[in-house]
């Protein structure tokens, strides 16, 4: 198993949580990575100053996708946060680890270095803070997976919540860990910090892991301050503070899908409203909504999202 998969690892002299940051699971994406290392960076500098550090648990970070990180693109050959089904998981183990190759083999050495740290530390529950950004401009969100707790976990971040988006995508790191994984309670959020090269992103991410630590019991509340979290109340003043899905435009191999340009993040539209266009003609807006994640790279498997604030 590879050592750059590890960002960074601490554990308190209590037991709790393992509360794991996940960067770069998108190789385009590296403002996560880049952010968990600041954390660990500035967490050190912490505990040189303060060595009666009260921490419980174990924070790990980690990254998602080597190979594609390298070459700075969001998937060799599969979207690695598309591929974590019961169905794929056991074919990958049940592989040798030599006939393995892209993301089938991050697949494999991520879950199985996740494993090795349950088995070890036996927590009283796993945390998973999934760390994105987008490539589209406009605001800031999380997206909590589909159990009361994870939910709660992202109140604590004080951005706008988009729930149901579990339901709507199949083989994310949401849905594959929660709601028990190996028996264990699960709390899984994603965090999409930003657009891919906005370098406020990395810093907004940062202020979610601190945040998460906190919400966690693993940082008292009064330890650390957050330097930046007014970033992330800033971005979010005016939006409402939860939404639900109601539309993901999916794309199939060969569509020729292309999004009109100028979209950003939140930007409301209206129903009947051209989004895009493919080989079969134009998309339309199915309601009045706000728009999330409009596609303008090469890959990916989703156009678009609609959702509307939560009644």
């Amino acid at each position: 198993m590879s050592e750059e998969r590890i960002i960074g690892r601490y554990s308190g002299a209590e037991n709790g949580p393992l509360f794991i940051c996940l960067g770069g699971v998108h190789g385009n994406e590296p403002s996560g990575v880049q952010a968990i290392a600041r954390f660990f960076a500035f967490f050190q500098y912490e505990l040189a100053s303060r060595p009666d550090l009260p921490f419980r648990g174990t924070v790990l970070g980690l990254r998602g996708n080597l190979q594609a990180l390298k070459k700075g693109i969001r998937f060799l050959e599969r979207d690695l946060n598309r591929m974590m089904l019961p169905d794929i998981v056991d074919k990958v183990d049940a592989m040798p680890v030599n006939e393995l190759k892209a993301e089938f083999r991050e697949l494999r050495e991520l879950l199985a270095y996740i494993h090795l740290e349950l088995s070890q530390l036996h927590p009283e529950r796993l945390i998973l803070l999934d760390l994105h950004t987008t490539s589209a401009d406009g605001g800031i969100f999380s997206i909590p997976a589909d159990n009361p707790e994870s939910l709660e976990l992202a109140r604590h971040f004080h951005v706008p919540i988009i729930t149901g988006m579990t339901s709507g995508l199949d083989g994310t790191s949401l849905s594959f860990f929660t709601p028990r994984y190996n028996d264990i309670p699960v709390q899984a959020v994603a965090f999409e910090a930003g657009q891919n090269e906005d370098p406020q992103s990395e810093s907004r991410s940062v202020a979610v892991i601190i945040n998460g630590l906190k919400a966690a019991g693993c940082l008292p509340a009064e330890f650390i301050p957050n330097p930046y979290e007014q970033l992330l109340l800033d971005y979010s003043r005016e939006l409402p503070e939860v939404f639900e899905l109601i539309h993901v435009h999916h794309i199939e191999l060969g569509d020729g899908f292309h999004m009109r340009p100028g979209y950003r993040n939140f930007q409301q539209v209206k129903q009947g409203e051209q989004l895009a266009e493919d080989q079969k003609g134009p998309i339309y807006a199915q309601a009045d909504s706000f728009i999330l994640m409009p596609l303008y790279q090469n890959q990916g498997s989703n156009g678009f999202f609609l959702v509307q604030p939560r009644k």
